[in-house]
């Protein structure tokens, strides 16, 4: 081998502290927005990105992932090139976000294996113990980014120039002038839904606001189940399987009544969430103006208004 050519291996170990996890996110998010990514499987270019959002926004170790730069260890121009590098960030301390005092779902969610057609459990959905961690995991989660927002932010609308969002950013145009009163209730949204998972009830939206919610929710999930996060899989292992194990799609038709928020995220359909609107009348999807997003729907229990807020 000719000695000008010839390859060698460097191996080092950087101890790092994170000093300030918001700005740490806030930089990881940055390179996420600017990578290129491509379709996995049946997820496309859009929701590879935001998966890779949401495991930046609930872990330290992905933001740590996207901000180190291997390849920065030799210097310009002397010589030598980088032909290829790879990075491993390990952890230290606790386990995982979202998973502190997780509930006994394997009692709350108790399932039923005998597959028979003729069995209503298993000929319809089941909520089995592991999709429930997941989805109470990142409720949490959100609900966390959710009240950071307020505390960063306040009543300052959302601008697709700051990067600093971790939960509006990821809501209807509509709702981004929202105050911080409205953001504390989408907050509380995602903390309503987790307490119907630790009471083993089936999280179902009362209104706009939690339909939202549960829409990122299982959108979380998913890429949670797929990625190893959320969850540690240490702890998720403790948990009975079930092949109906991280069925979103069945979920999606169980848990939400329908998909009619998503059309705010259309901005060829701006104005469907006023129900004097045509197009609204031509939908029927009611009102979804953000006053009335935590107004119950008619067909749904209202929750208990005295109940607090998180924080």
């Amino acid at each position: 081998m000719d000695e000008a050519r010839r390859r060698f291996k460097i191996t080092a170990e950087v101890l790092v502290e994170v000093a300030d996890a918001a700005i740490l996110r806030e930089a990881a998010l940055d390179r996420v927005a600017e990578a290129g990514f491509v379709a996995n499987g049946d997820r496309g270019v859009d929701e590879v990105r935001a998966a890779e959002r949401d495991a930046v926004r609930a872990d330290v170790t992905a933001s740590l992932d996207w901000v180190v730069d291997a390849d920065a260890i030799v210097a310009d121009a002397v010589g030598v090139e980088v032909v290829g590098s790879t990075v491993s960030v390990g952890k230290e301390g606790a386990a995982g976000a979202g998973a502190e005092g997780l509930p006994d779902f394997a009692a709350l969610f108790p399932v039923c294996h005998c597959g028979s057609d003729d069995c209503d459990d298993c000929s319809g959905f089941q909520m089995t113990p592991r999709s429930a961690a997941i989805l109470w995991a990142v409720a949490q989660l959100h609900a966390d980014f959710a009240y950071d927002d307020v505390q960063q932010f306040g009543d300052t609308p959302v601008s697709e120039k700051d990067g600093g969002w971790t939960a509006f950013a990821d809501y209807p145009r509509i709702t981004w002038g929202q105050d911080a009163v409205w953001r504390r209730q989408a907050a509380r949204a995602f903390d309503d839904l987790a307490a119907d998972l630790a009471a083993g009830q089936l999280p179902l939206a009362t209104c706009p606001g939690e339909e939202m919610a549960m829409h990122l929710m299982l959108r979380s999930a998913q890429a949670a189940a797929a990625d190893g996060w959320g969850v540690p899989p240490e702890k998720l292992n403790l948990l009975p399987e079930h092949e109906d194990d991280f069925d979103w799609d069945l979920a999606v038709d169980v848990l939400l009544q329908d998909e009619d928020i998503l059309h705010l995220f259309d901005e060829q359909l701006d104005g469907i969430e006023d129900p004097e609107s045509e197009e609204n009348q031509r939908f029927r999807i009611g009102d979804y103006r953000p006053e009335a997003w935590f107004k119950p729907f008619q067909n749904a229990e209202p929750r208990d208004g005295r109940r607090p807020f998180r924080r």
